[in-house]
C-alpha cells in the first residue's frame, strides 16, 4: 500500500517540477521587470516633457529612450554620449547637404547615399558604442534632410528639433537610471573578470601539468575574455573614478591574454629540455604557485627572483636557448599576473592601476567595404524604386530603410538581425494598430496613453534581454512609438497609419533580401580575409614595422576570437585552421617584440653586429639564422650590465620563439605567399 502511495506521488511531483521549470523559463526575473519598468517610466517622462515643450515629433524622444535601453547604467551612458555626438554631426551635415542640393533631388540622394556608406564604413572600424555613433550620424541625415525634402527651408528647424528631442531622451533615461538605481556595469563586470582570472590560472595549471593544451582549448579561453572588452569601455562614465576602473579592466584583460600566451610558450620550450636545470625547475614552480594562489606581496618577490634567474642565465652566456625562453616567459607570466590582479582591484576600489593598456580590435577592409557598399546600394536601389513608383510618404519609408540597413551593419550577424527586423516590425505595426484604433480611439488623455503603451514596452524589453530574441525586442520598443505616433492632439487617420505600417514592413523585407543577396560575406570568405590581413601584418612585423607588444597581443587575441567564430567543417579542419591562425599570431607578436628590443640594443656598441644579424634573420624568415643570432646576442650581452642583459633575454626569447614557429609551420607559411618564405 505504501509503495502504491509513493508511486502515485511521484508523477504528481514530476508534473509540478515540470510546471515550475516551464514557469522559471518563461516568467521574467525581477531584474527584467525592473529594467522594463525603468525604460517605460523614462519613455513616458520623455514623451510628457516633449508634449509640454511642444516639440515637433514628440515620439522621437520616446524612441531615443528605447534605443538607449540598456540593462546596465554604464552601457546606457556610453551609448547616450555617442548618440548625441552622432546626432550633432548628422544635423550639421543635413543643413550643409540641403543648402547645397535642396533644389536637386538626384544630387541630394546621391550625396546622402555616399555619406551613409562612408559612415557605415567608418563604423566597421570602430567598436561598441563608437561604432553606433558613427552609424547614427549617417541615418540622422535621412531623418532630417529626407524628411524635409519637400520643404528645404525647414531643415534648420528640423535639425534643432531633432537635437532637442535626442537631448530630452538622454536626460530622461539618465535621470531614471540614477533615480531607480540601475545596475552598474562595473559591478557586473567585476565577477566576470574574477571568473576569467580563475579560468586563466586553471588553464596555466593544466598547461604546466600536461603541456600545450592546443589551439582549441586556448581559443575557448579567449572566448571567455574577449567579450568583456565592451563593458570595460562602458565603465568610464558611471562614476567619478570610472576612468580609473575602466583602465583597470582593460589592463586586466590585456594581462590575461599575455598570461595565456606566455605560459603556453614556456610549457612548449620546457618540453624541449631533456634535463631541466635547477633554474628552470624553480621558474616553473613559481609559475605553478602563482597559478594556484597568487599573493600581491609574493608576486613582487617572485618577479624579482625570476629577474635574477634570467639575468644569471644571460650572464653565463652558454645556457640552452630553450632555457632562456622558459625563464623569460615565466617572468612574463608573473608580470602579467601582477597586472591582472592589480586591474581587478582597480575595478573594485577605483585606485589608479599600474598601467592603462589599449585593447584594439581587428577589422578586415574587404568586410568593411562590402558592408558599406551593401547599405549604400540598398538605399540607392530602394530610393530609385520608390521615386519611380511615385509612392506617397516615400521619404518615411526611405528613412526606415536607411535606419534598419545601417543598424544591421554593426551587428555580429546581419542575417539574424534582418530576421528580427521583419518579425519585430510586423509585431510593432500590429501592436500600434491595436493601441491606436482599439484602445485609444477617441481618447486624448496622457495617463491612458501611458497605460496602453506599458504592456508593449514591457514585452519588448523582456524579448531584448534574451540574446536569441534581442533583435525582435529592440525593433518592437523602437518602432512601436514611431508607428503609434503619439501627438497632442492624437490623430486617428487609418489610411496614413496603414500606409506607414506597410512601408516599414516593406523596409524590413528589403533589408532581409539585401543582406542575403547583395555582397554577402560567408564564413569561408571571412576566414580568407582574416588570413590575408594576418599575412600582411606578419610581413610588416618581420621587417620591423610591428606595433607595441601589448597592443599586438590584444589585437591578435581579438583576431583569433573572431577567426574561431568563422571556423567550419570537421573538427580536424577546425583544429588545423586554428593552429595555423595561432602560429601567425605568435610569429607576428614575437617578430614585433624582437624588433622593438633589438632597436634598444643596437645602441650598445658590443651588440650592434649581433642585432643587425638578428634583424636580417627576421626580415629573411631564416629560422637557423635567428637561433644563431640569439646565441650571439646572449654571448655578447654576458659582459654587459644588468639592464642590457634583461633586454637581451627578452629579444633572444622572441627570436627563438619566431625561429621555432617558422621551422614548425614553414609549409603553411610558404602557402601564404609571403615573399621571404
Amino acid at each position: 500500500m505504501a509503495e502504491a502511495a509513493a508511486s502515485a506521488v511521484r508523477p504528481s511531483g514530476s508534473i509540478v517540477d515540470r510546471a515550475v521549470n516551464v514557469l522559471d523559463a518563461w516568467v521574467p526575473r525581477p531584474a527584467a521587470w525592473a529594467f522594463a519598468l525603468r525604460i517605460w517610466i523614462a519613455m513616458m517622462l520623455a514623451l510628457a516633457a516633449a508634449f509640454w515643450l511642444q516639440l515637433d515629433s514628440a515620439s522621437s524622444a520616446a524612441t531615443c529612450v528605447a534605443i538607449l535601453a540598456q540593462p546596465k547604467r554604464g552601457q546606457a551612458i556610453s551609448k547616450a554620449i555617442y548618440r548625441l555626438l552622432g546626432t550633432l554631426i548628422g544635423a550639421a551635415v543635413s543643413i550643409v547637404v540641403m543648402a547645397l542640393f535642396g533644389q536637386d533631388r538626384v544630387l541630394l540622394f546621391v550625396t546622402f547615399t555616399a555619406w551613409l556608406g562612408l559612415c557605415v564604413f567608418v563604423a566597421q572600424y570602430l567598436q561598441d558604442t563608437r561604432a553606433y555613433g558613427a552609424m547614427l550620424s549617417g541615418y540622422t541625415v535621412a531623418i532630417i534632410a529626407l524628411g524635409q525634402i519637400d520643404d528645404p527651408q525647414g531643415t534648420f528647424d528640423a535639425a534643432v528639433s531633432r537635437v532637442a528631442v535626442i537631448v530630452l531622451g538622454i536626460v530622461a533615461i539618465t535621470f531614471i537610471n540614477d533615480a531607480l538605481a540601475s545596475p552598474s556595469t562595473w559591478r557586473t563586470l567585476l565577477p566576470q573578470l574574477r571568473n576569467a582570472w580563475d579560468g586563466t590560472r586553471a588553464y596555466a595549471r593544466e598547461t604546466l601539468a600536461e603541456g600545450d593544451l592546443g589551439a582549441t582549448r586556448t581559443a575557448a579561453l579567449i572566448r571567455t575574455i574577449a567579450p568583456m572588452r565592451a563593458d570595460a569601455s562602458a565603465i568610464a562614465g558611471e562614476l567619478d573614478d570610472g576612468r580609473l576602473r575602466a583602465a583597470g579592466a582593460r589592463s586586466c584583460i590585456a594581462a590575461l591574454y599575455v598570461m595565456a600566451a606566455s605560459v603556453r610558450t614556456a610549457a612548449a620550450a620546457a618540453a624541449h629540455l631533456r634535463n631541466p636545470s635547477p633554474a628552470v625547475t624553480e621558474a616553473l614552480a613559481i609559475c605553478r604557485r602563482v597559478a594556484d594562489a597568487p599573493d600581491r606581496e609574493a608576486l613582487d618577490q617572485d618577479d624579482e627572483r625570476l629577474r635574477d634567474l634570467v639575468d644569471a642565465a644571460i650572464r653565463d652566456g652558454d645556457r640552452p636557448l630553450d632555457e632562456v625562453v622558459v625563464l623569460q616567459r615565466a617572468l612574463d607570466f608573473v608580470c602579467a599576473a601582477t597586472f591582472a590582479q592589480d586591474g581587478i582591484r582597480a575595478v573594485a576600489d577605483g585606485h589608479a592601476p599600474l598601467r592603462d593598456a589599449s585593447l584594439p580590435t581587428h577589422r578586415d577592409f574587404p568586410v568593411a567595404l562590402r558592408g558599406a557598399l551593401r547599405v549604400a546600394l540598398a538605399f540607392a536601389v530602394t530610393a530609385a524604386t520608390f521615386v519611380a513608383l511615385g509612392l506617397p510618404q516615400a521619404s518615411f519609408a526611405l528613412v526606415q530603410v536607411a535606419a534598419t540597413a545601417a543598424l544591421s551593419s554593426v551587428t555580429p550577424d546581419p542575417k539574424k538581425f534582418a530576421n528580427g527586423v521583419v518579425i519585430g516590425m510586423t509585431m510593432a505595426a500590429t501592436f500600434a494598430g491595436i493601441a491606436r484604433f482599439a484602445l485609444l480611439n477617441g481618447v486624448q488623455g496622457f495617463p491612458m496613453l501611458a497605460m496602453v503603451m506599458a504592456p508593449v514596452i514591457f514585452f519588448g524589453c523582456f524579448l531584448s534581454l534574451n540574446p536569441k530574441t534581442f533583435g525582435i525586442g529592440f525593433i518592437v520598443i523602437v518602432f512601436f512609438p514611431v508607428l503609434l505616433g503619439p501627438s497632442n492632439p492624437q490623430t486617428y487617420d487609418a489610411l496614413t497609419f496603414l500606409l506607414n505600417a506597410f512601408l516599414v514592413i516593406v523596409a524590413a523585407v528589403i533589408l532581409s533580401i539585401v543582406v542575403r543577396l547583395l555582397l554577402p560575406v560567408t564564413p569561408a570568405q571571412q576566414r580568407v580575409f582574416a588570413l590575408d590581413s594576418a599575412r600582411r601584418t606578419l610581413a610588416d612585423a618581420l621587417v620591423g614595422e610591428g606595433g607595441d607588444a601589448t597592443t599586438r597581443t590584444s589585437l591578435n587575441a581579438d583576431r583569433l576570437f573572431q577567426f574561431a567564430g568563422y571556423s567550419s567543417g570537421s573538427s580536424a579542419v577546425r583544429r588545423a585552421s586554428l593552429s595555423h591562425a595561432f602560429a601567425l599570431a605568435r610569429l607576428e607578436a614575437a617578430a614585433a617584440r624582437a624588433h622593438a628590443e633589438l632597436r634598444r640594443l643596437s645602441a650598445v656598441g658590443a651588440l650592434r653586429d649581433a642585432t643587425a644579424r638578428a634583424r636580417a634573420g627576421l626580415a629573411a624568415g631564416d629560422d637557423r639564422a635567428l637561433e644563431t643570432a640569439a646565441c650571439d646576442l646572449i654571448r655578447a650581452a654576458s659582459r654587459q650590465d644588468r639592464h642590457v642583459r634583461l633586454t637581451t633575454a627578452r629579444a633572444a626569447s622572441d627570436l627563438i620563439s619566431a625561429a621555432r614557429t617558422i621551422a614548425r609551420h614553414r609549409r603553411f607559411l610558404h602557402r601564404l605567399d609571403i615573399a621571404l618564405f
